[in-house]
């Protein structure tokens, strides 16, 4: 195995490490192995130049360009100079969205990983030295990623704004990225504390949604922290501010170099020093707590009676044939019980939720929300459209695409059959439910005049989820594994999508300028439904998906 630079790094802090009580030596064996395991797979970011589905040795620390490239566009933010509370709180409110995003999405896996236990538990590692080495291992990925982020501006402030604003500026990235760990390492406790088994996975996928809320809408009160006038910035203080993270790391810039005097400045800059320190050291103590409770993961549900009942009741509702409602209750469990599914899905749910209020909020801010009743932003709502698309590229993978060789024996007319139950399965299970409560918050707001719009907004998503499905490489439900992901499949795809919801949109607005035009274009749309769906899932065809050759499910 490779003795990778980052673990000789490592070595200079092993009296820190066993002062903690860790055995270093067994904690660095273990991360040896994760990161030479990590070498031979691609990551998930970089699944797209990946084109073979089997793995390949390499190193896990490979460029994450797509991340490099995003961290440029922060450079016109890190050169001017006077305004350094403005400037810091936007490039790391930035950075911070795009990493505790990344850590939800793909690193929660790793934190609430069980299946090393099996083989590490039966030899002489205690728990502490073991959930060390995991959040060891989060915290080099989470670093990596914070690099190709910031590091653009981090070379240009070194030569813009000078050494000590270079020195300041790491300091404040390795703190942020520390409280986003141990953060997120809190919420997951605290949550294995209250609950036990399936209802603790559920919980935590919630929980996924509301911080993926909670994040986008943060992000977006900075930029309000600031009265922009003129192309001058002035910061008025407030309390809501000290809720604010990326605050905290800005503020020690603007007493450095800005000048910033008083005791709001002082606050903020100590809470993003100590805040953090405090953190971990509390955290490094309930380590052993967070090991023991992470076993209630392990737990099968015994009920599950009435999820089934629905999911029954749900497919003789919607199914046309005893075939697709087998497919429709299959993809319903599966979507219930692939936790790496859920992991990776869920927090798509939480913008899908966020999305339609963030722009309704902005017009709020800008000072034209008197209006809002009587205009037609409730379209909007299309936005939570936005889920599908990436449900159903993720309907393809799981964790057990091995018993995907059931598909070759089950007599059916046609696969066609388990493509229609599967999308009509994900529309009822993840669309509809979102879609519902955010129909209720724009009848509130917007008053019942928009219900016949809204009926119009769901029948033209329901078309939208097939076009979808349509443009998207097909693969059978759940018969690929997540690794062989192949993200240069979707990139053109996922633009064009977003540009047909577009559509939609102004199609729908146009048929509001007519008189009676939102109910012909109902009916259009109903008409268009039924033919849409009948034509691309007849019945008794069967087609070869894409990229599946007969031997890949075995």
């Amino acid at each position: 195995m490779n003795d990778f630079r980052v673990l000789k790094l490592l070595d200079r802090l092993e009296g820190l490490f066993c002062r903690a009580g860790i055995d270093y030596g067994v904690m660095r064996s273990i991360l040896q192995v994760k990161l030479t395991m990590d070498g031979r797979r691609a990551p998930t970011v970089l699944a797209a130049t990946q084109r073979s589905a089997e793995p390949k040795e390499g190193s896990p620390f490979r460029p994450q360009w797509v991340y490099l490239i995003m961290g440029t566009f922060l450079i016109p933010l890190i050169i001017p100079s006077g305004h350094y509370m403005l400037q810091m709180s936007l490039v790391l409110g930035v950075v911070m969205f795009m990493i505790t995003t990344t850590l939800v999405s793909d690193f929660s896996s790793v934190l609430l990983d069980l299946r090393d236990k099996n083989i590490l538990f039966s030899k002489p590692v205690n728990r502490r030295t073991l959930n060390m080495a995991k959040n060891i291992h989060v915290l080099i990925y989470l670093f990596t990623l914070t690099l190709s982020l910031a590091g653009p501006t981090l070379i240009v402030s070194l030569f813009r704004q000078g050494p000590l604003f270079f020195l300041l500026y790491c300091v404040a990235i390795v703190l942020m990225n520390c409280f986003i760990l141990v953060i997120t390492g809190f919420l997951y406790l605290l949550i294995l504390k209250l609950f036990d088994g399936e209802r603790l996975k559920d919980i935590i996928n919630y929980v996924q949604i509301v911080l993926m809320i909670a994040i986008t809408v943060g992000y977006q009160l900075i930029s309000r922290l600031f009265n922009l006038a003129e192309f001058s910035a002035s910061f008025i203080p407030a309390w809501w501010q000290y809720l604010i993270p990326p605050v905290w790391f800005a503020a020690p810039f603007e007493l450095a170099f800005g000048g910033g005097r008083g005791i709001h400045f002082s606050v903020l800059s100590g809470l993003a020093i100590i805040l953090p320190l405090l953190l971990i050291i509390i955290y490094i103590k309930l380590m052993p707590q967070f090991e023991k409770s992470l076993q209630k993961l392990s737990a099968q549900e015994v009920g599950g009676r009435e999820a089934a009942r629905l999911s029954g009741w749900l497919s003789t509702v919607v199914c046309r044939s005893r075939e697709e409602g087998m497919f429709f209750r299959f993809t319903w469990s599966m979507m219930k019980t692939e936790r790496d599914f859920k992991l990776k899905v869920y927090p798509t749910l939480g913008f899908s939720i966020v999305f339609p209020f963030i722009f309704i909020l902005n017009m709020i801010w800008l000072g034209d929300g008197g209006g809002i009743g009587n205009s037609k932003t409730y379209l909007f709502i299309y936005f939570s459209a936005t889920l599908m698309m990436t449900v159903v590229q993720m309907l393809r993978y799981s964790g057990s695409y091995k018993g995907a060789w059931i598909y070759k024996v089950i007599p059916l007319p046609g696969d066609h059959t388990v493509y229609r139950g599967m999308l009509k399965a994900a529309l009822l299970r993840l669309f509809v439910p979102v879609f519902l409560a955010e129909a209720v918050v724009f009848t509130v707001l917007y008053g019942v005049r928009i219900l016949p719009d809204l009926v119009v907004v769901l029948f033209a998503n329901f078309i939208y989820a097939v076009l979808c499905f349509l443009l998207l490489p097909r693969s059978l439900p759940f018969s690929e594994r997540f690794e062989a992901a192949k993200q240069k499949e979707f990139t053109g795809s996922s633009f064009l999508m977003l540009f047909l919801l577009i559509g939609m949109v102004g199609l729908h607005y146009l048929a509001t300028l007519l008189t009676g035009g939102v109910y012909i274009y109902l009916v259009l749309l109903a008409v268009g439904n039924y033919l849409l769906w009948r034509r691309t899932f007849p019945e008794g065809k069967r087609t070869k998906p894409s990229g599946m050759s007969n031997m890949d499910i075995f």
